[in-house]
């Protein structure tokens, strides 16, 4: 590459031709570091394609100006292409490089030397062998034939134009000979024209046979040069051995940038591939008729593909919209069983036309034929008396009669340069057509559609006479053959109807020596021998005649996926061509190729309905594999539809979206913020409906239109589902309120008298004024006030029916007023369409605002369940959202609440809150705090819920797990997603993010009660708190409670991680619940115990749900009972599920001590303290349990907060991490952090020590008698116990005879110990054998289980062994039993005879 691309650029949209857009203008680029760090690649991707930067390329050595002159040096060096020699396919083995000048010895090497014609055919026999080199020469053909057919001259295609050497970038430019061998090659890749560069370097086989195409020109480079660049473009693309040397490529797409269609051919679909070839190309007629040759025509200009006009030439310059080909590969016998039949049948039929099953090739398919080749003759006139119709003879036979069928003419012209190629080139210039075939052959080589072997095929172009192959390798043998209307006319006599008729069609040649143009020969192919021959058609779109597009690129050096979103809202059927191109291979030799190309799949990309109101994943209606650039025609139906594009590739892809209908494609907030609007079929509904009623009201005083826009609105209001004229009635009672709410909509007010009389004047409703809310004044209630003599009366029967008939004649007065303003002609109609015109402007000022909302009430109030209009089927997506979002907190902690607010719901809706998160691992839950239960949770995601209206509105809540390096400055969002206005609202105006954390760490030491820790948490005013915990094992299951005067009214159990996200802690000055009204249940007490899980789940365990403690005063009667709360959070381990190895056990054992010792000087202290000190406060010891961990002590004792415990009198200043160890977090609004204190619980032994030293302190003394009664009875008891534990109870005496100050510790000491010195008894039979309490199913569990479940197995195997032999050996014995017996029996026979 001559430029490294600096960076790489973002997608950029856009919606105009791409003939608007500048060719110099960049999509996507990718940078030299992104590919070349993981294929080791020297060189970066191919450059966009810059006319300027073309204009100075250097074509020489030297380093002087950029003018394009090249420096003539007999010694400069020649260009060697930094990417390296291109990589043949093995079919063409390569011996040696050369460059022109040792090769091209006659006359001077030239790039173009004819720039008329070209023949790729006659000079490259030895090629044809390839199928790579017979896909570049029959698509450079194809390309040749469809821009000279129907384009002049000037703007024809010729491919030398694609080279540019020592030449400016000009239309027409002819690329000159370079010395210095660099030539620059514009081609298509990717979805841009790139810049490839190459040298002049050819390769040659052992036989010295140039391995690159060639014309008859023998100096001509431009071939090999093109063919060079295309095969290093193919060369990107994996092909697997299945695929043949091609696979999905098409250089016809390389060439012109045409989107490539690729569809198989299937037998089931013949009918529709006859009539998309008929709408696509032209249709032969006859010359002789009067009509010209019909062009293809299609109603629908998207879905028609478009018309691809091929004319003959001189009748049409159009250029076509679309290509359409069709190509064929080798059979893969190995693939099916079916393989070697269908391989036989497709090989007999190309043969018959003329092809070759070995010579695999893409054709051009020209035109479609549903009549015979030759017109008819025109049948001779027939007399005036022979008209008379004469009457038709009845034969009566025995059989009915059957109808012949006759098969319709269904032909298609194929055009291809290798048209019976092989057989030409092996019995000479001169060949006969023949037509009907035999079982017997009666010619072996004579004809273009005889049947011959492949070995066959072969032989006769290996046993061609020397005379012979120096005509076909003769530069100057284009003579072409020869064929007479004469004989083509007497072919065609011979031809049976029951056989498909071909057609070799080839230019006459009046002078040899004059160069033809290359065409390709041409030939009818039957349609159903059509599918049998060919695999696939290529319909090749012009990106040009579509006048909206969107592409997007992305080059990455690892796998890159990709999700982008695609809107489409139009009233008529719309199709988008989409065009995925993939790099799947970036290599750089041929051996990486091959290591590489195993590892690289397919790329996909995926396309399925998507909508935000729904989690649940759609079908895909469109999937598109490919190694290389393959497109697909989308068709949806009339309506809006959102669609999701996922895509995948190894390296990078390019996503090209074409269509004649407008469409949005991008992010999701470019396609979200467009689904707030009505959808086009919905306004359009809505217009209709509005322009009707607008008629209605413009004639209403006409007595001739008023009927027939009445009929009008009634048309476009009734849905053709409703039939009935119940559900008439019903839909118009709605929509006749509909327009009075509407115009009250539109007046900002309520209606006047008058403007009421005219609606109902207008919808001929009375009933309208009985569904009108009442409005209700001081001043109407004063005088519909009853008098004080029918206060306390309750009226007769005679009043009641009194006044019914007063209020029916009133009801028929008003009726009949409003049919008489509903007439045209009379006084009060006037008024009323005075009144209707004055109003209806204000509707009309903002139509599509109040036609919505017309529509909207018709749809929201309609009883009917089904769908009354088409537009209703886009509501699913039609979305509103509004975004919270908060700034991230830096902070050094693993886990961190990021959001909780409180959204108060007004109404009943469906909502979908969506996160936007930096950090990967957040969480969201969203919790009814009425209630206290957390919605339900799918992927660790909310799903969508119809929230309900309540009192205390939803809590959300969101957590996160801090990577190691968190970003710096990000923000977190989220957006709730509903389905129309209003949104939830926040209970304050702006979401807080600032919160205090109160966090507690302590090593994990086990107990018996499975207890973690225990903390209390004291407020002084109402707050909302967050509880977390976690431990260092991950694997742990946990569960953590919030206690109240140690009653669980909130629990949740996880692994390794769990978080109760809301809780309310009130403050002691509220009343709660008294007893008797927590066992009836509270308003907003939980019912019922927490709901708990013996297999957790996720590592955030959300089998229990968070419940609130009890509500306000306010919410009930005062409680008889006044108690505070007591809030105690506790974590405890579930199964015995943390397990420690030996080194944390003997670190456990440490602490364990350390903890005695400590105990052992508080309780020294304590006791000397109960001797001089009469009474003393027990909550400043703060002593911690013998089965609990001691923190935050010192802090304590000082008088400080524990909001944070990392340092204690064991643990130092930090912990260390790699020891057992848990942390408990509390989390509460920073502007309350003062009104919460979170400490260690030791309630319980700051109660015990309180009672012992109240005894103490009654009774002096009484410690040290405890103590000696205990050791009596001690030594009593060591009397009877073993010498082992004589012994035990020796040493644990020792200290307490020495030192009886300890006497309390030792005495609780050896209380704990005396276990084992009692006499030992047999409680086995008192002993259940079924555990009362579950225990955790670890692995070893699991292998002693399994190990004895396949021990019973053998055992059975055994037994069941031994029972089959002993079976089998009575068997045995009974069997030679009987034939002892039948021996014995012909004994006796035996000696009966003699």
């Amino acid at each position: 590459m001559s430029k490294i691309l600096p960076k790489k650029k973002k997608a950029s949209s856009s919606k105009v031709s791409l003939s608007d857009r500048p060719e110099a203008t960049s999509v996507v680029a990718a940078s030299s570091e992104s590919l070349g760090a993981v294929w080791k690649c020297r060189f970066p991707i191919w450059p966009e394609w810059n006319d300027a930067e073309v204009n100075k390329e250097k074509w020489d050595s030297s380093k002087g100006a950029e003018d394009g002159k090249m420096t003539k040096s007999p010694n400069a060096p020649f260009f060697e292409d930094p990417e390296g020699k291109i990589c043949l396919p093995p079919s063409l083995q390569v011996h040696s490089w050369k460059r022109p000048a040792e090769f091209i010895v006659n006359k001077g090497p030239t790039v173009v030397e004819n720039q008329t014609t070209f023949d790729l055919i006659s000079t490259n026999d030895h090629l044809i062998c390839s199928e790579l080199m017979r896909w570049i020469i029959s698509e450079i053909n194809i390309v040749w034939t469809l821009y000279n057919r129907t384009s002049t001259e000037q703007d024809g295609w010729r491919p030398w134009e694609h080279i540019y050497s020592l030449c400016k970038v000009v239309k027409g430019h002819v690329p000159l000979y370079n010395n210095y061998g660099k030539y620059v090659v514009r081609l298509y890749w990717m979805g841009f024209w790139r810049k490839i560069t190459v040298d002049d370097s050819m390769p040659f086989d052992e036989e010295n046979n140039l391995l690159l195409p060639t014309s008859t020109c023998q100096s001509e480079l431009w071939p090999m040069l093109l063919a060079k660049a295309l095969i290093k473009v193919a060369n990107t693309n994996v092909v697997s051995e299945d695929c043949g040397e091609v696979g999905e490529f098409t250089f016809i797409h390389t060439l012109t940038g045409w989107i490539p269609e690729i569809s198989p051919i299937q037998s089931v679909h013949l009918g529709k591939v006859w009539d998309f070839l008929q709408d696509s190309i032209p249709i032969f007629t006859h010359p002789d008729e009067s009509l010209p040759e019909m062009k293809p025509q299609s109603a629908d200009p998207a879905a028609e593909r478009n018309s691809s006009h091929l004319p003959e030439p001189g009748k049409s310059r159009g250029t076509p919209e679309v290509a359409v080909c069709a190509s064929y590969y080798p059979f893969q016998p190995h693939k099916n069983s079916f393989g070697f039949g269908l391989m036989a049948n497709s090989s007999e039929l190309l043969r018959r036309y003329g092809l070759s099953s070995l010579y695999s090739h893409i054709v051009l398919l020209t035109r479609t034929r549903a009549c015979q080749l030759e017109a008819p003759p025109k049948p001779p006139p027939v007399p005036r008396w022979k008209l008379i119709r004469q009457r038709k003879e009845i034969v009566v036979i025995d059989e009915p009669r059957k109808l012949p069928l006759s098969k319709p003419e269904q032909f298609i012209e194929v055009a291809s340069p290798l048209l019976s190629y092989c057989v030409k080139k092996s019995v000479g210039p001169i060949l006969e057509l023949e037509a009907e075939q035999s079982a017997q052959r009666k010619q072996r080589c004579g004809s273009l559609m005889v049947s011959i072997a492949e070995k066959e095929e072969i032989e006769c172009r290996e046993g061609l006479d020397p005379d012979a192959a120096e005509c076909t390798s003769n530069a100057n043998s284009t003579d072409k053959i020869e064929v007479t209307a004469e004989d083509k006319k007497k072919d065609y006599d011979d031809i049976s109807n029951d056989r498909p008729r071909t057609a070799l069609k080839e230019p006459v040649t009046e002078e040899p020596s004059v160069p033809i143009k290359p065409t390709m020969q041409e030939t009818w192919v039957d349609l159903d021998d059509f599918a049998k021959c060919f695999h696939t058609v290529l319909v090749f779109h012009k990106p040009q005649i579509y006048p909206h597009h969107f592409q997007k690129s992305h080059l990455k050096c690892s796998e890159v996926r990709g999700t982008y979103y695609m809107c489409v809202d139009s009233l008529q059927p719309s199709h988008i061509l989409i065009s995925f191109s993939a790099l799947l291979l970036w290599g750089e030799t041929a051996e990486e190729k091959k290591e590489t190309s195993a590892a690289c799949r397919s790329a996909v990309l995926l396309a399925q309905p998507y909508s935000w109101k729904n989690l649940q994943s759609q079908l895909p209606v469109l999937t598109i594999k490919t190694t290389s650039s393959k497109a697909v025609m989308l068709s949806l139906p009339p309506g809006r539809h959102v669609l999701s594009l996922h895509t995948k590739a190894a390296l990078g892809y390019h996503v090209h979206l074409c269509s004649k209908t407008p469409f949005i494609f991008g992010d999701e907030e470019t396609i979200m913020s467009h689904l707030t609007k009505e959808s086009a079929r919905f306004t359009e509904q809505a217009l209709s409906i509005l322009r009707a009623l607008s008629r209605v009201v413009a004639v209403f005083s006409d007595e001739q239109d008023q009927p027939a826009a009445r009929r009008t609105l009634e048309e476009e209001l009734c849905p053709k589902n409703i039939n009935t004229t119940l559900g008439k009635l019903e839909l118009y009672k709605v929509f006749n309120s509909a327009v009075y709410h509407m115009l009250c909509e539109a007046l900002r007010r309520r209606l006047t008298a008058e403007e009421r009389f005219a609606v109902l004047a207008l919808t001929v409703d009375p009933s309208l004024l009985a569904a009108e809310p009442k409005q209700h004044s001081p001043a109407l209630d004063a005088e519909s006030k009853p008098p004080e003599s029918w206060r306390d009366r309750h009226p007769t029967d005679k009043e009641v029916k009194a006044v019914t008939v007063l209020q029916a004649g009133f009801r028929g007065h008003l009726v009949r007023e409003i049919l008489n303003a509903s007439k045209p002609g009379t006084k009060e109609n006037l008024s009323v369409s005075k009144i209707l015109s004055n109003t209806w402007l204000k509707v009309e000022s903002d139509a599509e605002k109040h036609v919505a909302f017309l529509l909207r009430y018709i749809i929201d109030h309609s009883e009917r369940k089904a769908e009354l209009y088409p537009c209703q089927q886009d509501e699913w997506t039609r979305i509103t959202f509004t975004d919270y979002s908060v700034s991230l907190q830096d902070t050094t902690n693993s886990w961190v609440l990021v959001f909780r607010e409180v959204f108060l719901v007004p109404k009943e809706m469906m909502l979908i809150p969506k996160v936007y998160s930096p950090i990967p691992n957040c969480l969201l839950h969203v919790i009814n705090n009425d209630t206290g239960e957390e919605l339900d949770m799918i992927f660790n995601k909310v799903v969508p819920h119809v929230y309900q209206p309540n009192k205390l509105g939803y809590t959300f809540v969101a957590e996160a797990i801090t990577p190691e390096s968190p970003p710096v400055s990000a923000t977190w969002r989220m957006r709730l997603i509903g389905s129309r206005e209003p949104l939830p609202k926040l209970a304050h105006e702006t979401p807080l993010n600032t919160f205090s954390v109160k966090e507690f760490r302590d090593y994990y030491i086990p107990n018996d009660e499975d207890l973690i820790c225990s903390y209390s948490v004291q407020v002084t005013a109402d707050i909302l708190g967050t509880v977390q915990f976690q431990t260092s094992m991950p694997g742990v299951l946990i569960c953590l409670s919030i206690l109240d005067r140690e009653k669980e009214v909130a629990s949740k159990t996880g692994r390794g991680h769990v978080v109760i996200p809301v809780f309310y802690f009130l403050a002691n000055n509220a009343p709660i619940c008294s007893a008797e009204e927590n066992q009836k249940g509270c308003p907003t007490q939980d019912k019922g115990n927490p709901t708990m899980v013996d297999v957790p789940q996720q590592r955030d365990g959300e089998d229990s749900v968070p419940r609130k403690s009890e509500s306000s005063s306010d919410q009930y009667q005062p409680p008889t009972e006044t108690m505070g709360h007591k809030y105690v959070v506790k974590a405890e381990v579930l199964y015995k599920s943390w397990d420690l190895d030996e080194s944390q056990l003997a670190f456990v054992h440490m602490l364990r001590d350390l903890e005695k010792n400590e105990m052992k000087v508080y309780k020294l202290e304590d006791v000397k303290r109960s001797s001089t000190t009469p009474s003393n406060d027990g909550h400043k010891s703060d002593t911690p349990k013998a089965n609990r961990k001691g923190e935050g002590d010192k802090d304590k004792q000082k008088g400080k907060p524990a909001a944070s415990s990392k340092s204690s009198s064991r643990l130092g200043t930090s912990l260390d991490l790699t020891k057992p160890n848990w942390t408990l977090r509390v989390v509460s609004d920073k502007s309350k952090a003062e009104s919460i204190t979170v400490q260690k619980d030791t309630e319980r032994i700051d109660h015990i020590k309180a009672i012992k030293k109240a005894w103490e302190m009654a009774e002096p003394g009484r410690c040290a008698k405890a103590l000696q009664s205990r050791l009596k009875f001690l030594n009593q008891v060591q009397h009877q116990a073993s010498n082992e534990a004589t012994t035990d109870d020796a040493e644990s005496r020792e200290p307490v005879a020495s030192r009886p100050d300890t006497s309390l510790t030792t005495s609780s000491q050896k209380l704990t110990d005396t276990t084992s010195s009692y006499p030992h008894m047999d409680y086995t039979p008192f002993v259940r054998q079924q555990k009362d309490s579950p225990a955790l199913m670890d692995t070893q569990i699991e292998e002693i289980r399994q190990r004895e479940h396949l021990e019973k197995i053998q055992t059975f195997r055994l037994v069941r062994d031994n029972v089959l032999e002993h079976r089998k050996q009575q068997e045995d014995n009974r069997k030679e039993l009987m034939r002892h017996q039948l021996e014995m029996y012909e004994n006796m026979q035996a000696a009966l005879w003699q």
